[in-house]
């Protein structure tokens, strides 16, 4: 019999600061794990992951007030038995590794099944370690040493979470319109943040930003 099994249903809370997503997720994992809560935002998922002692935390990385990592550093110092999962739209190699490196024991990415992340969830709290395929790469680079492995880029690091994923998804080929669709947000936002980009990295188009985002393996 595993911890899981022992334990009944496991007790998830979910952090992310998009309402509908939520939403979809607490219905599909309803059926396998007890949702006890959820937050939109830094302050409050710190307070009720307080309260409510759950047993994993599904935890985007991407939010405004330092995003997940400012969850996972706040409640790791008072609450060191809650297990964090990453689940987010990024799935660059700087997000992955420091995540990994604050404490979470997985990240995944938002395009997995529904019974696949049921199953993360339950691996997580039974502590294994858990990633999307192709992250599991990322991970083993960085605690080799490579010296090829993303860290830390001045440059990158002069745009906000949210700019970094509407860089990544504009590099990939998305139009503003799919973007907006992927991020839940307008296509107008889009354009302040693809301007903002732009002007902080001193480039006149999209394509000079793809090339720019393909050399650090953003894409």
């Amino acid at each position: 019999m595993t911890d899981t099994e022992a334990r009944g249903r496991l007790r998830v809370f979910l952090v992310d600061d998009h309402a509908m997503f939520r939403a979809g997720v607490r219905a599909e994992l309803g059926v396998h794990v007890d949702v006890v809560g959820e937050a939109s935002t830094v302050g409050e998922a710190v307070t009720r992951i307080g309260a409510l002692e759950p047993d994993v935390v599904l935890l985007d990385v991407h939010m405004p007030d330092g995003g997940g990592r400012a969850v996972l550093d706040s409640v790791r110092r008072t609450h060191p038995q809650v297990r964090f999962l990453a689940l987010s739209v990024s799935d660059a190699a700087e997000d992955v590794i420091g995540l990994i490196r604050a404490g979470a024991r997985g990240y995944v990415t938002k395009t997995i099944s529904p019974d696949e992340l049921a199953n993360a969830v339950r691996r997580v709290a039974d502590g294994d370690a858990v990633f999307s395929p192709r992250l599991a790469g990322f991970v083993l680079d960085a605690f080799a040493a490579r010296p090829d492995t993303p860290v830390a880029d001045p440059e990158l690091d002069q745009l906000t979470n949210r700019e970094r994923e509407v860089l990544r998804l504009l590099a990939r080929g998305y139009a503003y319109k799919e973007i907006a669709k992927e991020l839940f947000i307008s296509i107008k936002t889009v354009e302040t943040h693809v301007s903002n980009v732009l002007r902080k990295l001193q480039m006149s188009n999209r394509y000079e930003l793809s090339r720019w985002a393909a050399d650090r393996r953003l894409v």
